[in-house]
């Protein structure tokens, strides 16, 4: 075991930040937590230094992610207990056959592995068919999908419901922010926010709380797609990269669409831009 290194004045506050963002009163946690308000606020004053043990508690509760657990840990003056290795290393092979399966099992319909900040790790083949006609330089890695969705170069021209969808990747953002804290995601936000749009050249509805998904509908030369996408993530990860993996699926919304798929990885036709 480690040994645990003088605590930062700081953990206390962090925690608190947690419980605020978790829009929880110091009750509120004590109660989920089962210890006194008074044992939580000395530890919010830094009057009191956690534990790891109370603190790996406490991140349960307030469902801190992996990688803010150990940022936690380190401001408390204890060594990070999770992980974070590359997809790629040796240890992860049977997430990484787990992830390859999904994939390839998805087709004809397209899917994608992207990670924290929505770079995309890893893709079926169906997914390069649908990009036939995006700008190469917005194909070179690390390709972030919420730009290659938004930018002019990229699809956005090709979707024809872009005010919704674009709605709908900023809410989902949004949401992760919420959940997460993470500056980059913030920054990625900002500037997808400032990307020129011109809302009168899309055509898609408005959202529609009562509805079943958003659907994501663009122009081919097959005719238009309509898609509904899933999000897939690991059960119980214990690995920092693995609990920010996620897989993008996406389904055929209609009976059109999943015909033009079925061609489409048959080798037939060509999902170019109309």
């Amino acid at each position: 075991m480690h040994a645990a290194t003088l605590p930062h004045a700081n953990v206390g506050s962090l925690i608190r930040q947690w419980r605020q963002r978790r829009h929880l009163s110091q009750l509120d946690l004590a109660c989920e937590a089962d210890i006194s308000t008074r044992h939580l606020s000395y530890v919010e004053t830094g009057r009191s230094s956690p534990s790891r043990e109370m603190l790996m508690h406490l991140a349960e509760r307030l469902n801190v992610p992996l990688r803010e657990r150990n940022q936690l840990l380190a401001a408390a003056g204890f060594a990070p207990i999770y992980r974070e290795r590359p997809l790629s290393d040796p240890a992860l092979a049977p997430a990484r056959q787990a992830v390859e399966l999904v994939l390839k099992g998805h087709e004809p319909y397209p899917a994608l592995a992207v990670d924290r900040h929505w770079n995309m790790l890893a893709h079926n083949r169906t997914v390069p068919l649908l990009l036939a006609s995006v700008d190469p330089d917005m194909l070179k890695p690390p390709v972030n999908v919420l730009r290659l969705s938004l930018h002019p170069r990229g699809l956005a021209k090709r979707i024809v419901n872009l005010a919704q969808w674009r709605e709908h990747l900023f809410l989902r953002l949004k949401h992760q922010i919420d959940q997460s804290a993470d500056p980059v995601l913030v920054e990625l936000l900002h500037e997808l926010q400032a990307i020129p749009f011109d809302a009168s050249q899309s055509h898609g509805p408005a959202i529609d709380p009562a509805g079943l998904a958003v659907p994501l509908q663009f122009n081919t030369e097959m005719g238009v797609m309509s898609f509904i996408s899933t999000t897939t993530v690991f059960g119980t990860p214990v690995d920092v990269t693995l609990s920010e993996l996620a897989l993008e699926t996406f389904f055929p919304a209609d009976d059109h669409t999943a015909e033009l798929l079925r061609r489409l990885g048959d080798g037939q036709g060509t999902p170019g831009q109309r």
